[in-house]
């Protein structure tokens, strides 16, 4: 709300000084001190003519000055009153306003809760499954990770450089719960991960599993093999990255 200013403000520019203005004014103060000084003489000769009169005076005066210290004080009451009322009223109002937001606060339906769903990679197609392991790979900290599957790839479908430096050459093998990977499928990636590819880390995925032969030949030229079980744990964050997984399982193996 805009609050008018006055246009008489004590802060107004004084005009320049006037001796005939000056002048005039104390000879109007000395003419009211002359004129008071003479009132009072007069009421004071009047007063010793008529005492009573002048009591009188006096009283009616005094009374009208205690009623008009009366009725400061009475309206300064009724101000004081009057405001501890409006902050009444302001304060039950916040009060409701609050009550009325704890409310609403109240009744607002909680956010659902988003639950992950594991991935059914048996259900990809060929070349989803090679997207869903790259992106599980950049995941875990692989940024360079790519699909290079297709004719000619000659066994490698996603290449990547570990968080420590290392290559990681993977093939996928997107099979059915009857149709596991043989030993066959992995002397073609073993004969070509290593050799071709120049992979620090050799891994086969397969959604099918593996069979006796193929994970016997894949301990003797140290690549790893996830089936269903170990693809789930990896996804679902239960169990660490295969790179990390078989530095573990070496030093495992190296220890006295």
């Amino acid at each position: 709300m805009a609050i008018p200013i006055r246009r008489g403000s004590i802060h107004r520019r004084r005009g320049p000084f006037d001796l005939r203005r000056t002048t005039f004014g104390f000879a109007l103060i000395a003419l009211i001190l002359a004129g008071g000084g003479m009132a009072l003489r007069a009421a004071w000769r009047s007063a010793g003519r008529h005492p009573v009169a002048a009591v009188l005076v006096i009283a009616l005066l005094l009374v009208a000055a205690l009623l008009v210290l009366r009725r400061r004080r009475r309206a300064r009451r009724i101000a004081e009153t009057v405001t501890e009322a409006a902050y009444g009223i302001v304060d039950a109002g916040l009060a409701e306003l609050d009550a009325a937001e704890a409310a609403r606060a109240e009744q607002r339906p909680e956010p659902p809760e988003v639950v992950a769903h594991p991935v059914d990679y048996a259900q990809l197609d060929p070349y989803a499954f090679e997207e869903a392991v790259a992106e599980l790979c950049r995941r875990d900290g692989c940024a360079d990770a790519e699909v290079v599957g297709g004719a000619g790839d000659l066994g490698a479908d996603v290449v990547a450089t570990t968080p420590d430096g290392r290559r990681l050459v993977v093939q996928c093998k997107r099979y059915g719960p009857e149709n596991r990977a043989g030993s066959q499928d992995l002397q073609r990636f073993g004969g070509t991960c290593y050799a071709v590819h120049e992979a620090d880390i050799a891994l086969v995925v397969s959604t099918g599993g593996f069979t006796e032969p193929a994970l016997d030949y894949a301990e003797q030229c140290a690549i790893l093999c996830y089936g269903p079980e170990e693809l789930a744990a990896w996804s679902e964050g239960g169990a660490p990255p295969p790179w990390v997984a078989a530095e573990e399982s070496a030093a495992g193996v190296s220890a006295p």
